[in-house]
C-alpha cells in the first residue's frame, strides 16, 4: 500500500502520469526537488509528445528499476496513414507523402492486412531518432547532426496490434490503435513500417502509454513533497513474485540454510502471473 515519508529519506516508487511537451529528465528533475533528494531515476524514457505512465525509483528502490524496464508495456497511439516524416513522429519534418488516388485506394481490410503482418514476433528496425546507441552515441544526437544512421533490426513481439477507429483527415488517414509489447518495441516504428507496408507513408501523431507490467497508469500521483510512494518490498513482490515461507523456514533462511524442496516451489512461482502472486 502506498505511504508517505514525512520524517524518513524517501525510498519507494513512485508512478507519475507524465504530460506531453516536457521529457522525461525534466519529470526526474521535478521529482527530485519536490522530494529534496538526488537519487530518483525512471524506468523507460518518454518522448516529448508522448504521455503517460513513467516510473519513477526514489532512494535505494532505484535498484528495482532494473527489474522494472524490461517488463511488457501497453500503449494507445494515433497513426496517421499518408505522411511520412524524418523522425516517424509528428515532431519530425515531412519527407513523403503519396498521390491522392493511392491513399484513396487504401481500405480498412487493406490496414487489417498490414497490422497482422505486424504482430506477433517480428523483426523492427528502431527509428534513427532513438536513444539507442551507436559508436558510444546516441542515435538521435548522430541524426540530429545530418549524419547517417543506419540502426540493426532487432526482435520484439507485439502482443496486440488493435485498431479502435479509422477516419479520413485533411491530411490523410488516422487510426486510433491500442498496442501491448514487449519492452524496446517502438510504437513510432510500427507507424512508419505500417504505412511503408500500404504504400503511403505513415507517422505517429500521438501516444500515451498506459500499463508497465503490472503498474496502470491509473495509479499514478502528483509529484509533491508529500506524494505517496510504493513500498519496495511491495513492488518487489508484483515484479518478481514472492516465495511464501514459514517462521521456522524465515529463521533458517536468515541462518544462510537452503529451504527443502525450494525449487520446485520456484517453478510454480515462475509460472504465476505476478497479479496472483501473494507478497
Amino acid at each position: 500500500m502506498p505511504q508517505s515519508h514525512p520524517d524518513s529519506a524517501p525510498n519507494g516508487i513512485l508512478l507519475v502520469d507524465k504530460p506531453d511537451g516536457v521529457t522525461s529528465h525534466d519529470v526526474v528533475a521535478r521529482a527530485r526537488r519536490a522530494l529534496n533528494t538526488r537519487k530518483i531515476g525512471h524506468a523507460g524514457t518518454l518522448d516529448p509528445m508522448a504521455t503517460g505512465l513513467l516510473i519513477l525509483g526514489v532512494g535505494p528502490a532505484t535498484r528495482l528499476l532494473t527489474f522494472i524496464v524490461g517488463l511488457d508495456k501497453t500503449y494507445e497511439a494515433t497513426i496517421r496513414l499518408g505522411v511520412s516524416t524524418d523522425t516517424d513522429d509528428a515532431d519530425g519534418t515531412e519527407i513523403a507523402r503519396p498521390d491522392a488516388a493511392v491513399l484513396a485506394a487504401v481500405t480498412p481490410d487493406a490496414v487489417s492486412a498490414g497490422i497482422a503482418a505486424l504482430t506477433g514476433r517480428i523483426e523492427q528496425v528502431p527509428s534513427t531518432v532513438s536513444a539507442i546507441k551507436v559508436g558510444g552515441r546516441r542515435a538521435y544526437d548522430l541524426a540530429r547532426a545530418g549524419e547517417q544512421v543506419e540502426l540493426k533490426a532487432r526482435s520484439v513481439t507485439v502482443s496486440r496490434f488493435a485498431v479502435t477507429r479509422m477516419r479520413t483527415v485533411a491530411e490523410g488517414i488516422d487510426l486510433d490503435v491500442v498496442v501491448d509489447c514487449s519492452s524496446g518495441t517502438y510504437i513510432r516504428a510500427l507507424a512508419r513500417d505500417l504505412g511503408a507496408d500500404l504504400g503511403v507513408g505513415g507517422h505517429l501523431t500521438a501516444l500515451r502509454r498506459t500499463r508497465i507490467g503490472p503498474f496502470d497508469v491509473a495509479a499514478a500521483v502528483d509529484i509533491a513533497p508529500d506524494a505517496a510512494l510504493a513500498p519496495p518490498a511491495e513492488v518487489a513482490a508484483a515484479v518478481l513474485g514472492a516465495l511464501p515461507v514459514t517462521a521456522e523456514e524465515a529463521r533458517d533462511l536468515r541462518h544462510g540454510k537452503r529451504l527443502v524442496g525450494a525449487a520446485a516451489r520456484l517453478e510454480g512461482l515462475a509460472s504465476a502471473t505476478p497479479a496472483a502472486i501473494e507478497p
